[in-house]
């Protein structure tokens, strides 16, 4: 599960031939020119959002369009001076930092003030009154691993100190906040047995749907055994998991990558408290394969793109495989 990630880097190039910049820029890179909100949303983690504005702008405040690039900033701008573009100046952007804060949103907000110093405001007053140096932790109850728009970031905390020392002391002192907004953090195991052996195949479709769907932490794992009989010893992998998901919830969730169809990928077991969750209490489903079917359709709801293909490029393999054995 991700709590913190940085957001993309915000430069502007001041000059005064625009269009011949946002020419060169369009041809050097292969992109074009977007609304800023979307190539706010589109951006991924040390990407660069670039605005060209006149040369006699002083102010960092985003203009209605931008160009989103597909690399870190560095790149960017050493780009622009070897290719001699016509630019007078450059200025950069705070650097953001996206926070999640899935309950009690404004006890965080003030926990962060109190830590970090700082002002809240929304995320576009942020963006208007930072300067370089600055740093902008954007709140949100999103998880980070899907793209943020600025309609995400319910609220913004801009603080007049470097990024590196806010973002150091952050991760030390992440952990606590977490404590501190949701004691009720839960532990569970998650057991998966194969009668193939396709371990690895299986763990990692279990560790995408977890980190994808930002579903806890695990803190735990390994090979151990399992008895589903008297006298009848089956290897198992298992994994600890600390969340705050319902586990009802997630044990449902996993229905979707148990079965495929009416075929049955391998098994997999959710344990609270060391008592085993039963698939007849997750809803009012006549089969276990109505229920994986359902569970299915809502992980491809939910799942991004890229896990969504890998996920189907594992199964297909698993489903050849076990063919064959058959």
């Amino acid at each position: 599960m991700r709590v913190l990630r940085f957001g993309p880097s915000i430069i502007f190039l001041r000059t005064s031939q625009m269009e011949a910049v946002k020419s060169a820029i369009s041809r050097l890179f292969g992109v074009e020119e977007m609304p800023t909100d979307r190539a706010i949303r589109e951006s991924r983690e040390f990407e660069t959002i670039l605005f060209v504005t006149d040369e006699w702008e002083k102010e960092t405040i985003p203009p209605d369009t931008a160009f989103l690039l597909r690399c870190h900033t560095p790149a960017v701008l050493s780009t622009v001076v070897n290719k001699r573009l016509p630019v007078e100046k450059v200025h950069v952007e705070s650097t953001l930092i996206f926070m999640r804060i899935p309950e009690r949103l404004e006890e965080g907000l003030q926990f962060l003030v109190k830590k970090y110093g700082g002002e809240i405001m929304d995320i576009r007053s942020a963006f208007d009154e930072g300067e370089v140096g600055d740093t902008i932790i954007g709140v949100t109850r999103k998880k980070l691993s899907s793209p943020i728009g600025p309609e995400d970031i319910e609220r913004a905390v801009l603080i007049h100190r470097d990024f590196l020392e806010v973002y150091r002391e952050l991760t030390i002192d992440v952990p606590l906040l977490l404590l501190k907004l949701m004691p009720g953090w839960k532990e569970i195991t998650i057991k998966i047995y194969d009668t193939n052996k396709r371990y690895e195949e299986n763990v990692e479709r279990l560790m995408m749907v977890i980190e994808d769907l930002d579903l806890g932490f695990v803190v735990g794992e390994g090979w151990g055994w399992d008895y589903p009989r008297p006298f009848m010893r089956v290897p198992i992998y298992r994994l600890r998991l600390l969340t705050w998901e319902d586990p009802v919830r997630l044990k449902f969730l996993l229905k979707g990558i148990e079965y495929l169809e009416y075929r049955r990928l391998c098994d997999i077991d959710v344990f609270l408290e060391g008592k085993k969750i039963s698939w007849t209490s997750l809803g009012d489903f006549n089969s276990k394969f109505e229920l994986a079917r359902a569970a299915r359709e809502e992980l491809e709801k939910n799942l991004s793109e890229n896990v969504l293909e890998r996920l189907r490029e594992i199964e297909a393999k698993l489903v050849e495989e076990g063919a064959k054995a058959s």
